[in-house]
């Protein structure tokens, strides 16, 4: 036989050519095939089984190379392709080598599929049924199998015509299952499985299933073959079939109904069923299949394993989960299936284990058997595996697991004793939150929501672990895409599931019921006092910062604000969806709940801000929109139990303590009212002028009465809901309507409400005739009444000088509780108590950007303190009759009222510069009782008015002092005792207490600026002698830090160091006698300065260069300040020389002070412009003095020309500035041509002669004449005839103007928000030379 040629050459001679032919392609080639010979060698017991391989080896190449060649040659004779696969069959029974055998079945399959004939399947069938039959066979019938199981393979209608046709050959196939021998039985289950898991269109369509008797049959022998099984293969291929049966219905219940003691071999099932009581039923307990599960569960030795028996485990649960997860629950195999759960990492065994588990979690046993207790644990562990993995459908099934455990775990047994456990499935539920897949991430929300019940929480409650899920979850919502859809695509209900924006609206309702759950945890807390106060934690850990209820509270209040308000409102702009509009009104509602007293000013803004954006009018419109007619009943009660709580929480602010009772009754109206508040917003003025036509037990007008509440609330905190005019009018139909219908006028507080509206909107209104001003007239009480209608709001004061009839009524006493302290609202955020400092303030609602809290809060503190001067300013301008209530005021001699009349007098001094002498005169005698008697309390301490009162008296006395001026004659008169007076209330205030200190600081310091020089001598000397004074000051610079921004503190640091450096520079001149020394650290300012100049505030920056100014002009050597230093300026020691002779300034510290005073002259702020010059001349003028080489290095930096240009490419009103000239002076006396050269003075010249010499201020001319002059004595400038000639007329044209000296600016005080700035002290100085004091 040759090689590729499946010819034997000893019988092929004999045999009739036209059984043989070449295989092959039609090129040519191929191989030569004998059918005969075949036949013969496959016969031939004298022809090794080798040969035969390689035989079978060609023609299964024969047969896949040239498909149809081999069948053609076969079918030439039937009988011959009879004999031909009967050959091959017989070798199935008589060859045991494995690798023949192998090769036989597959030639036999490709045979079959070529042939494509039921003649030969049937006769091959035929033949192994005859097999069967012969029981000798036994061990022998393996090869048979595989074949018969390779052939059902591969033709899927073989198997639908062997349950149609060939039952009893089933029945052979089932009792060859009894066989002993592992292998043979493997080999047979496999085939079963096969048979019953058909895949071709007529067997799906046949609904693959055996005879019921065969059946059952075929369910003992497997479950008693599957107890048994030895090998990995045969289990396998037992829970193979096992899987394909349990698809049955019927099969199941067989399998079930089985007890643990099998039956015997030699039995059948059919008998074993006619001997049993078909009325009793083995107990849970006795089930043998649960028993193999679970015993195939515990195999860790083989995956496979564990993952057909959990398929085989879902498969049966999911016919009647209630009727057959006893048993299994029974036989503990939750536990088992927990622990797999743990240890696994697979994919598709995970996915199997959480879907059985998902079963077992819905049958109470599961729970009265504590597998949720002992397995929790187990499955958050894998739940962090998992969500690592990249399988969604196994994140996802692993967090339904843990939902569903959580919502069912009764409430008597606790899943998380302890705080590690909770902490655990904490970390579980955020990350499967932060997943990227939107359906992993809302199913883990849901885990969340079921996470926040009460019952689930540890002792102590981990609250910063729900704080860190309650943040994912906020998270996770802003990175929702909002803007990007149209508003039909963002309906939860509607649309394609699967879709971006049906995931986002799912996971967004979700996320909302999620941030509801831990508002409703939050509120159970709140109503504990154990779990408030989290008794349980160690004393260590008691005042941890965000571990604490507060924090958790605050952390919802910023997510509601700052996430669910801005998301949902414009979603829900889109298309409104009751579920979310629900949910989110009930978190809003439970902010209020949530903080305790000492929050309430937080909880107040958060209101405010609620009011002022509009939520008044969302709210109502949501209710008009889609809770009339009693739908959605739900979100209606969601909605008024929001607004309730908005304007309760609203009145309480404006609503003194002492009037409670008014707020229980607005609150009555309010829930009178609002049920049967049903209109849109556009219609409430029909509502307001329309009369009730029939009596109602809940009040004839109580939407009318709720209306007026919610339109004051609106209205105070600037959201008007209706026009003005239709506000005015409406309110005045209502009172009239009353009146005219005799009923019974309205209580106190709305009358309050309706008297606010009416003064609220009179200046867009029409003026009031008679009648309606009769009917104003008659609702409003006597004079002795009006505080129980007063709303301290700017408007009513008008509203009520506008009418002389009104005014005298009640103009008197509106004025006086004005001004009276107990009708004045608290400021917002100024008096707020540590606690609450330490709170972040929530931004804006809606989204709106803000430049920060500090900013907001600063703006408030600066401007509430003045609203009601400003406003009585302007009505005495306004109404000249406000004057003569005012003055009479004051000449009552009640302390508080006199008070707020001095407050009107300083915004009168500051505002409107009445500050004349006889003012002041008037003015500074009070001002010294004043202070005298704050000291005189102050020392004996027993009353507490003087540090409330101590303030104003010090602003006003600023105020004073700003206009006034240090007569000669004064030395030993008021002006000296004031300052003595202050100096010595300086050096006893707290440094806390930065209201009283920093106007005291700006007196004394505005007192030595102003002060002539031969008084100057005297005011110095006594200042110093104040050692509480020096020590105040002390404090106070060495707290300053770098991060201070406009706060008080940095008010205060600021004033500190102008009146050190004023105290530094007189004594200096002076020669005043110094008692206590003021130690600074000269590193720390030249540091900000260098480093934090951005971050620091201009006003901070420039007094740090007034005293740095201060220092360098007298070397650095001051008897009142010791300057400190350090390595960072010096280097390390022993000091060099340029070092050495610049101590404490050292080499460094000179080269970054001027680099960094470079850098500010760039910013050109004129206050920072001018510091900024004066310092670097007097580092200059210090370097010349101390280290020449120095300060020419400094000076010839190419920096320098840079700075030039940018300042001659600045524009005519930069380079004009006084302060830019004096710089160039600067450069060109310390550089000469080098800086500053032809090209930037011609650039200059140019500048100024196109500039009228007239328009310049007088500093800016004393400036411009010092450079001219140094432009004409310079040595080292090289300048042309014609440009020298042009310097020379614009000199001479200054000289006819008179002597050049500034005076403007150096006798002004200039206001920077709480600081007071004598201009003087940031006048543009000589070019060299000290400075020296206006007289």
């Amino acid at each position: 036989m040759a090689s590729v040629d499946v010819v034997y050459d000893k019988f092929h001679f004999r045999h009739d050519p036209k059984w043989t032919g070449r295989l092959g392609p039609q090129d040519g080639g191929g191989v030569l095939l004998c059918v005969a010979c075949v036949i013969e060698m496959m016969e031939s017991k004298e022809i090794s089984s080798v040969r035969k391989c390689v035989a079978l080896s060609g023609i299964s190449g024969a047969l896949i190379c040239s498909p149809g060649a081999l069948g053609a040659l076969l079918q030439q004779d039937h009988r011959v392709c009879l004999h031909f696969t009967a050959s091959l069959l017989g070798m199935l029974r008589t060859m045991k080598d494995p690798a023949a055998l192998e090769q036989v079945i597959q030639v036999l399959v490709q045979l079959l599929l070529e042939l494509k004939s039921d003649r030969y399947v049937h006769h091959i069938l035929e033949d192994i049924q005859t097999q069967l039959c012969d029981h000798r066979c036994g061990q022998s019938l393996l090869p048979t199998f595989t074949f018969l199981g390779k052939m059902v393979e591969a033709l899927p209608d073989l198997a639908v015509l062997l349950l149609a046709q060939y039952v009893p050959f089933l029945e052979g196939l089932c009792s060859a299952l009894l066989h002993p021998d592992p292998g043979l039985k493997a080999s047979l289950f496999y085939l079963w499985h096969v048979l019953l898991g058909g895949t071709s269109p007529a067997a799906m369509a046949a609904a693959l299933s055996p005879p019921p008797a065969l059946r059952d049959r075929l369910c003992s022998t497997l479950l008693q073959t599957l107890a048994d099984a030895c090998t990995p293969e045969l289990t396998l291929n037992c829970l193979g079939l096992l899987k394909q049966l349990v698809q049955s219905r019927e099969a199941v219940s067989c399998l079930m109904n089985s007890q643990a003691a099998p039956p015997r071999p030699e039995q059948n099932l059919s008998n074993t069923r006619d001997n049993q009581d078909p009325e009793t039923e083995p107990s849970p307990e006795q089930r043998l299949l649960p028993l193999i599960l679970k015993k195939e569960a515990a195999a860790e030795w083989d995956e496979l394993l564990q993952v057909a028996s959990a398929h085989c485990m879902v498969a049966v649960l999911v016919h009647s989960p209630s009727q057959y997860s006893p048993p299994f629950i029974l036989a503990d195999l939750a536990e088992f299936l927990f622990e797999r759960v743990s240890s696994t990492r697979s994919e598709v065994l995970l996915w199997s284990l959480y879907n059985c588990l998902l079963l077992l979690c819905k049958d109470p046993l599961f729970y009265s058997h504590c597998h949720s207790v002992y397995g929790i644990e187990a499955l958050v562990r894998s739940l962090k595996e998992a969500l690592r993995l990249t399988n969604l459908e196994v994140q996802t099934d692993g967090l339904l697991l843990l939902t569903e455990i959580l919502d069912r775990q009764p409430e008597g047994v606790r899943l998380f004793p302890s705080g590690p456990g909770f902490e655990a499935v904490c970390e579980a539920v955020v990350s499967g939150v932060s997943a990227p897949c939107l359906l992993v991430a809302r199913q883990a929300a849901s885990a969340g929501s079921s996470l926040l019940r009460l019952p689930h929480q540890s002792r102590p409650v981990q609250f910063r672990s729900i704080e860190k899920l309650i943040k994912a979850v906020s998270n996770r919502c802003t990175d929702l895409p909002l803007d990007s859809h149209p508003r039909s695509a963002w309906s939860v209900k509607s649309g394609d599931p699967s879709s971006q924006v049906s995931r986002s609206g799912a996971f967004l309702l979700q996320a909302l019921i999620c941030i509801q759950a831990a508002c409703r945890l939050a509120e159970q807390c709140v109503s504990d006092p154990l779990l408030k106060e989290n008794v349980f934690m160690a004393p260590t850990n008691q005042n941890a910062a965000g571990d604490s209820l507060q924090s958790m509270c605050v952390c919802l209040l910023h997510c509601c604000d700052t996430v669910c308000i801005p998301t949902v409102t414009r979603v829900c702009e889109r298309a409104p969806n009751v579920q979310m509009l629900q949910s989110f009104y009930l978190i809003l509602s439970s902010q209020f709940t949530l903080f305790t007293p000492a929050m309430s000013p937080v909880m107040n803004l958060f209101a405010s801000k609620l009011a002022s954006s509009g939520f008044y009018r969302l709210a109502l419109e949501h209710k008009a929109l889609l809770c009339v007619g009693n739908r959605n009943p739900a979100l209606e009660e969601s909605c008024c139990g929001f607004i309730l709580k908005l304007s309760m929480c609203l009145l309480s602010q404006s609503i003194q303590a002492s009037r409670h009772n008014d707020l229980e009754e607005l609150e009555a109206v309010l829930l009178r009212g609002l049920p049967r508040l049903c209109c849109r917003v556009s219609e409430w003025p029909l509502l307001l002028a329309e009369a009730p036509d029939h009596p109602d037990t809940t009040g004839p007008w109580a939407p009318q009465h709720c209306l007026l509440v919610i339109l004051t609330q609106a209205m105070e905190h600037g959201d008007r809901l209706l026009p003005d005019p239709s506000v005015f009018s409406g309110v005045l139909s209502l009172l009239r309507s009353i009146q005219e219908r005799g009923d019974r006028p309205m209580p106190h507080p709305l009358l309050r409400c309706a008297l606010y509206l009416l003064a609220a909107t009179h200046n867009n209104s029409p003026p009031l005739d008679q009648a309606l001003l009769g009917v104003v007239i008659k609702a409003l009480p006597s004079c002795d009444s009006l505080p129980a209608v007063y709303t301290h709001h700017p408007p009513l004061l008008h509203f009520i000088y506008r009418y002389p009839e009104l005014a005298q009524r009640l103009g008197r006493g509106v004025l006086e509780l004005w001004l009276s302290p107990q009708t004045t609202p608290p400021r917002p955020l100024s008096q707020t108590t540590e606690p609450l400092a330490q709170t972040p303030e929530p931004p804006l609602t809606g989204g709106q950007v803000e430049e920060g809290p500090g900013e907001e809060v600063m703006e408030v503190m600066e401007q509430q303190p003045d609203m009601e001067t400003r406003e009585l300013q302007s009505l005495m301008t306004e109404r000249p009759a406000a004057v003569l209530s005012l003055l009479d005021m004051v000449c009552t001699g009640e302390v508080l009222l006199a008070e707020r009349a001095v407050g009107v007098l300083e915004v009168l001094l500051r505002d409107r510069g009445l500050c004349g002498e006889a003012l002041s005169g008037l003015l500074r005698p009070a001002l010294l009782q004043a202070l005298q008697r704050a000291s005189m309390e102050d020392q004996h301490r027993t009353t507490t008015t003087s540090v409330v009162s101590l303030p104003l008296v010090l602003r006003l006395l600023c105020v004073v002092q700003d206009a006034a001026s240090f007569s000669d004659g004064d030395v030993d008169g008021l002006q000296f005792k004031l300052l003595y007076r202050v100096s010595n209330l300086v050096g006893r205030v707290k440094t806390t207490s930065s209201d009283s200190l920093l106007p005291a600081l700006n007196y004394l310091y505005c007192n030595l600026s102003l002060c002539p020089t031969h008084l100057a001598d005297r005011a110095v000397s006594m200042l110093l002698s104040n050692t509480g004074l020096i020590e105040q000051i002390q404090t106070v610079i060495s707290s300053s830090s770098s991060s201070l921004s406009t706060s008080p503190c940095s008010a205060l640091v600021c004033c500190s160091r102008l009146l050190l450096s004023s105290l530094v520079t007189l004594q200096h001149l002076h020669s005043s006698q110094v008692h206590k020394r003021i130690i600074w650290r000269l590193e720390s300012p030249i540091q900000q300065l260098v480093f934090q100049k951005r971050n620091t505030d201009t006003l901070l920056l420039a007094s740090s260069l007034r005293l740095l100014q201060s220092l360098l002009e007298v070397d650095l050597r001051s008897p009142l300040v010791c300057v400190t230093t350090g390595t960072w300026l010096t280097g390390p020691r022993p000091l060099e020389a340029s070092d050495s002779c610049l101590y404490p300034l050292g080499a460094r510290g000179a080269r970054s002070l001027a680099t960094a005073l470079y850098g500010l002259v760039l910013q050109k702020q004129d206050v920072l412009l001018r510091a900024s010059v004066n310092c670097l001349r007097a580092l200059l003028d210090f370097l010349q003095r101390r280290s020449p080489t120095t300060a020419q290095y400094v000076v010839q930096q190419p920096w320098n020309r840079l700075l030039v240009y940018s300042l001659l490419s600045s524009g005519e009103r930069v380079l004009l500035h006084p302060a830019s000239l004096a710089l160039l002076s600067l450069l060109l006396q310390q550089g000469g041509g080098a800086i500053v050269g032809e090209a930037e003075v011609g650039q200059v010249m140019k500048v100024l002669e196109g500039q009228s010499v007239m328009e310049l201020g007088q500093e800016a001319e004393h400036t411009l004449h010092l450079l001219l002059i140094q432009l004409q004595n310079s040595v080292g400038l090289s300048l042309t005839e014609e440009l020298r000639e042009r310097v020379r007329t614009m000199s001479m044209s200054l000289a006819e103007r008179g002597p050049h000296t500034p005076k403007g600016p150096s006798a002004s005080i200039l206001r920077v928000g709480d600081v007071s700035i004598c201009l003087s002290d940031f006048n543009m100085t000589t070019v060299s030379g000290q400075r020296s004091k206006n007289s």
